[in-house]
């Protein structure tokens, strides 16, 4: 019986996704069978495969081998007014460049459980104010240079393109899409808090200057480093 209860529950779940999409896109044209409900430590198999198919294991996350050696950049950006019609067309027509290999954008909206959380309880500071999150990713295949200037530089562009749109003052990034344009530690000697501010800052707002104090009480000879670890003061 149980297992009835939660099999109806998750029926219910699904059709009441459908129906609101339905309403609000009704051009989607979403049916039962475009879902798929699943937990979600199973959805991430299915977004690093891009396979939409039932999950049977979750013997694949224990692989510590890349599933895929293509090349991939990834920016980010913070949206917290609606973008005007004519950025959107502006955005799709670069989309369908016909030399880029494979142009995203990921939209994450935020809001709700989100905007009720203080921005300094936790590191991650963005949250009530922002609309959404936006990844832009390209990835192409092999090693050739002419192709990965070609990628980076669409991306870049992008990039710029977007900048009247989006968070100022500063311009945020989402802290898992690393992006080392926006700037890195020192590969040699210290970097200090000013230079590492310019990245620290996009990613955790405020609550940099409180991450960098507990960087410099437990780790004061910067071990745990990286291109963009927090430095110690």
């Amino acid at each position: 019986m149980d297992d009835m209860k939660a099999h109806f529950s998750s029926f219910l779940d699904i059709y009441e996704l459908v129906a609101t999409l339905s309403t609000k896109f009704p051009e989607l044209g979403l049916i039962k069978q475009d879902c798929l409900e699943v937990r979600w430590v199973e959805s991430t198999l299915i977004i690093a495969s891009g396979v939409f198919q039932t999950i049977e294991s979750l013997e694949p996350l224990l692989n510590r081998t890349p599933t895929t050696l293509d090349s991939t950049k990834i920016k980010s950006d913070y949206i917290k007014k609606p973008i005007p019609k004519a950025a959107i067309e502006g955005i799709w027509q670069r989309l369908k460049a016909r030399d880029i290999e494979g142009p995203q954008f990921v939209f994450a909206p935020y809001g709700a459980r989100m905007s009720q959380i203080s921005k300094s309880e936790t590191p991650f500071s963005h949250r009530a104010g922002y609309l959404y999150q936006i990844g832009y990713m390209v990835g192409w295949k092999g090693q050739n240079l002419k192709a990965k200037n070609r990628h980076i530089s669409w991306i870049r562009e992008l990039y710029e393109y977007m900048a009247p749109f989006v968070s100022k003052s500063p311009r945020a990034a989402y802290t898992n899409y690393r992006d080392l344009d926006i700037g890195s530690n020192n590969k040699y000697g210290k970097t200090s808090y000013k230079q590492a501010s310019i990245w620290g800052l996009k990613y955790f707002g405020n609550n940099f200057k409180r991450l960098v104090y507990v960087k410099t009480k437990v780790d004061p000879h910067d071990f745990f480093r990286h291109e963009q670890s927090i430095p110690t003061l």
